[in-house]
């Protein structure tokens, strides 16, 4: 089984992922961290990130490696280092979309994410371009989204929970939000949008665990009246 789940920042992709991953009892992948680990080495390095050749130079001389924990989800390692907590700071998240528009930098993750999907067995992988690019073939493609306000009083409530610094203000985050839906959306090569086959959830005005319900009864609905079909043809 492979499910995709695309959509915007603070829509919800990630914690839904995670945990209707955990109930089904299967890996996880958030694409969206391979990412944000090329551009916090780029940062770190002082590479100019409108530079495409020197970062595809970055990715092709980087080791990045994906692990899998029960109870964390994805645990980051960059150079042997793991970087999973450091990639989520407010420095990487106001560049990555710089970093992510370059098809030559996509495409040499995205491999990469081709990869895992196929070595790891059943997953939920979830990012920007998962239905459109990744796993066009998955048996499941659900797109979030969520109004623009709502999705930066998420991050917002992320970040302070998890004691990262955030050096603006809500306002501030809104702008920054709105400019990563850009970029992400009008990118030349598989940008963000809704696969044509896709099942549409906003988020706005639902907790956590009823979009994961509402993931996991899609999920059930189907294979059981696949399973009834299969059955019937079966029988005849």
């Amino acid at each position: 089984m492979k499910i995709a789940i695309d959509g915007p920042a603070g829509a919800g992709k990630s914690s839904v992922a995670r945990e209707v991953a955990r109930r089904l009892g299967i890996k996880y992948l958030d694409t969206g961290a391979m990412y944000r680990a090329l551009t916090l080495k780029s940062l770190k390095n002082n590479v100019d990130l409108n530079n495409e050749s020197t970062l595809i130079e970055q990715a092709k001389n980087s080791n990045l490696q994906v692990k899998y924990d029960e109870e964390i989800g994805n645990l980051i390692f960059l150079d042997g280092k793991d970087i999973t907590h450091e990639i989520r700071s407010s420095e990487v998240n106001k560049h990555v979309s710089i970093v992510a528009k370059y098809p030559a930098v996509r495409k040499e993750l995205v491999n990469l994410q081709r990869k895992v999907a196929k070595e790891s067995g059943p997953i939920v992988m979830e990012g920007r371009d998962i239905g459109t690019n990744v796993l066009f073939d998955a048996d499941y493609k659900l797109f979030l989204t969520a109004d623009i306000r709502e999705r930066a009083k998420r991050r917002w409530i992320e970040m302070k929970s998890k004691g990262i610094e955030t050096p603006f203000s809500f306002e501030e985050l809104v702008e920054e939000i709105s400019n990563r839906d850009r970029l992400d959306s009008e990118r030349k090569d598989f940008p963000l949008k809704k696969a044509s086959d896709a099942i549409l959830i906003d988020t706005t005005s639902y907790s956590l665990e009823e979009v994961v319900k509402k993931v996991i009864n899609i999920i059930k609905e189907n294979e059981k009246a696949n399973k009834s079909e299969r059955t019937y043809c079966h029988k005849a």
